[in-house]
């Protein structure tokens, strides 16, 4: 299983970034996903999670309506839109298969892309 992340870049504060997220190795159509994010001493966060066939989008509280999660499974794909960032938005962030509650990873995890929200 492998997940290559991409689209990180850095950024100034209120822009916005696409992030990609390409899985292999398993079938990604089966799968929920979520996106993730992290900053050095702290835990692994959750930011948004996508069903399977049916694509529904799950966000925190914190963070509807500034991220768009999407799915393409004939791409074996998951997106992360990411608009009005913020400097807190600065974080490596992951994508995973998912299984119960949108943050249970259920594989080992890619090098992940890093956004930087700077001015």
């Amino acid at each position: 299983v492998k997940f290559v992340e991409s689209g990180g870049n850095l950024v100034q504060p209120g822009g916005s970034l696409r992030l990609s997220c390409e899985a292999s190795g398993f079938t990604f159509s089966n799968y929920g996903m979520s996106w993730f994010r992290q900053t050095p001493g702290k835990e692994r966060e959750l930011v948004a999670g996508i069903s399977t066939y049916s694509g529904t989008p799950y966000y925190p509280d914190s963070l509807i309506g500034r991220f768009t999660i999407s799915r393409d499974n004939a791409k074996n794909t998951v997106y992360l839109q990411m608009n009005s960032l913020k400097p807190e938005d600065t974080a490596v962030y992951y994508c995973n298969a998912i299984r119960g509650n949108w943050r249970t990873n259920i594989f080992d995890w890619g090098q992940g892309t890093q956004v930087t929200v700077s001015s």
